[in-house]
């Protein structure tokens, strides 16, 4: 029996499940960062985050045997075990959540984990956090599928496996909840605002009893040596953007080159791991999350020309390790990005001015945030997180500016976040939500008209006119003598030959008819029908029977759309009151 049946007060229900989704995606984030350290033991010898120092004693061929044969390992993987042979992340929590519902498949939610926990221990240059919630809002639609929840009850319970991941790995419960809501869920509604915390809270607990309770990186309390120095934070915001922008710019290009590569895709993350070993050789703190790397800048412990280097070098690799089909996610890489952007500026700000300066410290902590924050498209939750790894609150403000400056400057030539510029890839459009997942989920053949109004190619002049004057539409759709569809035909086509009769039998329907009007496939959904019709203008479109075989099926009517969309929502709402 559904448990909507045995307790009737949503908030409730919410409330409990909450708990156990928290519960179990903190257990998820727990088991997924155990994996790392299992496999980055194996290979490189060491389970310990402290992995710079470390790598750097090894031989150059050990570094590059693991990367590079890890890749192959991962690819193999991906390809035969994985839904789509993709790796999967936060875009497919997004995409759950906006068009099916709050559904998610277990099995590609613990593929997923195992791929990433895989890439990250054989030192591909990703990040955790990523896999994590896409792990934990696995598991949260899980439950709701075991349980039969309703759309609203799934998506919430998505959000708060989401919330409890984010909080969990980074030991963030407030930036965790922020995350869920501006991130996965979309919205702040009171009605999933007071389960995700729960759920982020619970996440949090079972991180601390596993890793305690202290913030990610260990750095002593900054602040801002004066208001004067906002310009500087400005100017660190403006270069967030552009490098963000690079960054994302960077990931879509070594994708597209990948997919060019010859030979299997499941090879490519080993073609990937090499180049990434070679770099690593050189520069090993590229190697996996970069918390290492991260936490040295915020010490201060690297010189200005190594983290000009590491900015650049860090990008690189990123962008290959994604490109080339590792699992993993960029929030780490863009922190670390940043930190070492903000690194390097806060060095050259301070030896210009240096009696205004905070010190590089401070530049770092706010570079994390501006960068990570335009990657994500998160500012609000990007803020809290930074201020919840570094526990240092004086400096928000700073970083809440420059955060504000990098995300318009990205929205403003980008247009998008990482993961919204992943699901376009994949020819997902979020922006109609749950409207555009119904248009999609119908079909043109479906709802089409099979009668059309038509008119052979070879039909004269009398018999056009004729017809035109018994249409409702005003249309003739001009069909071949095989059925095939050649043009159209309105009264402002016929020109001065609807009133010269001394041309009646001189012109045909093919020497007066537009060609190549706009049509539609039967196979199309009614989103893509919408979007013709709007673009063009034309309030019915001539449906065809597919790309290569242009017969006339069918006529499809702007007004036959919307009464399909509303009985769709209206069908869709009696199914959310019948499960209540």
């Amino acid at each position: 029996m559904r448990m909507r049946r045995l307790v009737r007060n949503d908030q409730l229900i919410l409330a409990v499940l909450a708990v156990v989704v928290g519960a179990l995606a903190g257990l998820g984030t727990v088991v997924l960062r155990q994996g790392i350290v299992l496999v980055q033991s194996i290979s490189f010898g060491t389970g310990a985050e402290n992995l710079i120092s470390y790598v750097g004693q090894l031989p150059w061929w050990h570094i590059l045997l693991v990367t590079t044969f890890g890749g192959l390992v991962v690819g193999v993987f991906i390809h035969f075990a994985m839904p789509g042979r993709r790796p999967q992340g936060v875009a497919k929590v997004i995409e759950a959540s906006a068009l099916r519902g709050g559904r998610m498949s277990l099995r590609a939610g613990i593929g997923a984990a195992v791929a990433s926990a895989a890439s990250i221990g054989v030192g591909a240059s990703v990040g955790r956090e990523g896999p994590a919630v896409h792990l934990g809002s696995t598991l949260g639609a899980w439950v709701a599928e075991k349980l039969h929840l309703t759309r609203s009850l799934s998506r919430a319970l998505l959000g708060c496996g989401a919330a409890a991941a984010v909080a969990a790995s980074f030991n963030a419960p407030i930036a965790g909840a922020l995350f869920a809501h501006e991130v996965v869920v979309g919205h702040f509604a009171l009605s999933a605002f007071a389960p995700i915390v729960i759920a982020s809270v619970v996440g949090t607990i079972v991180s601390r009893v596993v890793f305690g309770d202290f913030p990610a990186f260990d750095i002593h309390e900054q602040s801002l040596a004066s208001f004067l120095e906002f310009p500087a934070v400005i100017g660190l915001g403006v270069l967030s953007g552009i490098m963000a922008i690079m960054f994302m710019r960077a990931t879509m290009l070594t994708e597209d080159s990948a997919a060019k590569l010859p030979g299997p895709s499941w090879t490519r993350p080993a073609i990937g791991g090499f180049v990434v070993g070679l770099v690593a050789i050189v520069f090993p703190q590229i190697l996996g999350v970069g918390y290492e790397a991260t936490g040295l800048a915020l010490q201060g412990q690297f010189p200005l020309a190594l983290l000009i280097a590491l900015v650049v070098v860090k990008t690189f690799t990123t962008a290959i390790s994604i490109g080339t089909g590792f699992g993993g996610g960029v929030f780490p890489p863009s922190l670390m990005i940043g930190a070492m952007l903000g690194g390097a500026y806060g060095i050259v700000a301070t030896s210009i001015f240096p009696e205004l300066s905070s010190g590089a410290g401070a530049y770092t902590i706010i570079g994390m945030g501006a960068v990570a924050a335009a990657v994500l498209g998160a500012p609000i939750s990007t803020t809290l997180i930074v201020f919840e790894l570094t526990d240092d609150y004086p400096l928000t403000i700073a970083v809440m500016v420059a955060v504000v400056i990098s995300s318009v400057i990205t929205q403003q030539f980008q247009g998008k976040s990482f993961f919204n510029w992943q699901l376009e890839r994949s020819g997902l459009d979020l922006k109609g939500g749950f409207e555009a997942a119904l248009l999609r989920g119908l079909l043109v053949r479906r709802i089409m008209r099979a009668e059309s109004e038509t008119v052979s190619i070879g039909a004269n002049l009398p018999e056009i006119r004729a017809l035109l004057q018994d249409s409702e539409t005003g249309e003739l759709f001009v069909t071949k003598e095989d059925g095939a569809l050649f043009g159209t035909i309105t009264l402002h086509d016929l020109s001065d030959a609807a009133f010269d009769h001394d041309v009646d039998n001189l012109i045909n329907a093919g020497d007066i008819a537009r060609t190549d009007p706009p049509v539609l496939y039967a196979g199309d959904d009614l989103q893509t029908a919408n979007k013709l019709i709007r673009d063009t203008g034309e309030h019915y479109i001539a449906i065809v029977e597919s790309a290569d075989n242009h017969k006339l099926v069918g006529t499809l009517f702007e007004t036959d759309v919307m009464a399909a969309y509303n009985r769709a929502l209206i069908e869709a709402r009696h199914e959310e009151h019948d499960a209540a």
